[in-house]
């Protein structure tokens, strides 16, 4: 499946220049002269990358960044600018972009940014991170939050590193965040990478930045994550994806607080709290020889064990009424309500994907429940005829529903193993759409 660029800039030579190159390496490429014709375009029709101009008239490019964020949060912004510099770098990252560029450009580092950007998107799609937040930055008074939310109020305004540990949907990222908002550094960068997004090479090249003609595509000179975090926090989601190669770089700057880029030979020392996330057994890794026991100690400082949605006792009531309130107002259906009958019904499930399985269903229930009340029927119908319950896994085995949903995730596993785990090649033996698909692959807790 072809993917596709919208490119946004006010220069129609540059312009030009930029859509026939991605078109020459087989991309779809739509420009457009305006942040403005920008977000009328992506009303009509989706595209996988955004690139655009920072300095247009009107709205410009930051201001084009952030209104993507609110209505297209998935959608991978690049910047491109003549005046670029590593504080521009950094207020871009801060407000999401996934990478910049610098005029002119040579036609492999275009490519080389492109396809990285599309790696993050797909990653994006696949593994939505929850929504789930409150006055405090979550929802629910649960003993077992109470205990994570005490933890980050005494080490926030530290620079110990802190892992994050808990099953795939609790909400990892969320408490990385919390971290840094709650904490002194909450005024400078918070710089996100997610481990198991990239290949080893662009890993590399992703945390630790690269030198002009580092490798093919590398035009420029490039600050890398770690670069942009100084003085704010880095999270490295997703930390036990790193290949040993990663791991030995990742050891030295956790230990020492420098680098080198990639290709160069200058140190570079950086003032950066790391904060770690990962929902595999880490331990068990370094007894089988596949996480190196030092970083193993160099991250697990700080301990968080972040709960399963079953642990949470009546969150499970607070965080669907809150999402039932968040999705309600977001498709026109502000005031919503949920029966005593409907929250008894998610009360018993034991939600195996966790927070963000109860938010896709909450968004589910709001989009095609008729009238202002979700019923008790309704979540039942969407949760396949039966509310498995928490405290009874065989009665839960024996359902009709659960049957229903072994199923339907078997078949999820089996055509991700003939497809070679290709989201799109999956999706296509499925005949499901993309978003189907991943929706799926999120309900049942499947990487």
């Amino acid at each position: 499946m072809q993917s596709s660029v919208l490119v946004v800039e006010d220069d129609a030579a540059v312009g030009l220049v930029l859509t026939t190159l991605l078109q020459q390496s087989r991309f779809e490429a739509v420009r457009v002269p305006s942040g403005e014709a920008a977000l009328e375009i992506l009303q009509s029709r989706p595209f996988d990358v955004v690139i655009s101009d920072i300095r247009m008239p009107g709205m410009d490019g930051l201001a084009l960044l952030a209104e993507l964020g609110k209505r297209f949060p998935d959608l991978p912004v690049i910047l491109l600018t003549a005046h670029g510099s590593v504080p521009l770098a950094v207020e871009a990252m801060k407000a999401g972009a996934v990478d910049f560029m610098l005029k002119p450009f040579e036609r492999d580092e275009i490519l080389f940014v492109v396809e990285k950007a599309l790696a993050r998107g797909r990653r994006a799609a696949e593994k939505a991170p929850s929504i789930e937040t409150g006055s405090s930055g979550f929802v629910g008074s649960s003993p077992a939050m109470n205990d994570v939310l005490t933890t980050i109020r005494k080490v926030a305004s530290g620079t110990a590193t802190v892992l994050v540990r808990g099953e795939t949907g609790t909400g990892k990222e969320l408490v990385a965040r919390a971290l840094h908002e709650s904490g002194t550094r909450k005024d400078h960068p918070f710089v996100r990478v997610h481990c198991a997004a990239l290949p080893d090479s662009l890993l590399e090249s992703e945390l630790f930045g690269y030198e002009k003609g580092a490798f093919t595509g590398a035009a420029t000179r490039k600050p890398g994550r770690v670069e942009l975090a100084h003085r704010g926090t880095l999270f490295l989601d997703e930390i036990g994806d790193v290949t040993p190669q990663v791991q030995v770089k990742l050891l030295r700057v956790l230990q020492e607080r420098e680098f080198e880029r990639v290709g160069g030979t200058e140190t570079i020392k950086v003032d950066v709290r790391f904060v770690a996330a990962t929902h595999r057994d880490l331990e068990a890794m370094v007894k089988r020889g596949e996480f190196r026991e030092d970083l193993f100690y160099r991250l697990n400082v700080v301990p968080v064990r972040v709960p399963a949605l079953r642990e949470r006792g009546g969150d499970v009531e607070s965080i669907a009424l809150h999402f039932a309130r968040v999705f309600g107002e977001a498709n026109g259906k502000p005031g919503i309500t949920v029966e005593p009958g409907a929250l008894h019904a998610l009360r018993s499930h034991a939600w195996p994907g966790n927070v963000r399985q109860l938010q896709n269903l909450m968004e589910r229930l709001v989009v095609l429940t008729d009238g202002l009340v979700i019923r008790g029927n309704d979540v039942e119908r969407e949760l396949g005829g039966a509310s498995p319950s928490a405290s009874s896994p065989s009665g839960a085995a024996s359902s009709l529903g659960a049957h229903r949903q072994e199923a339907e995730k078997e078949a999820l596993l089996k055509a991700l193993a003939r497809a070679n785990n290709n989201r799109t090649l999956a999706a296509r033996l499925l005949d499901v759409s993309r978003r189907t698909l991943y929706n799926k692959l999120r309900e049942h807790g499947i990487e």
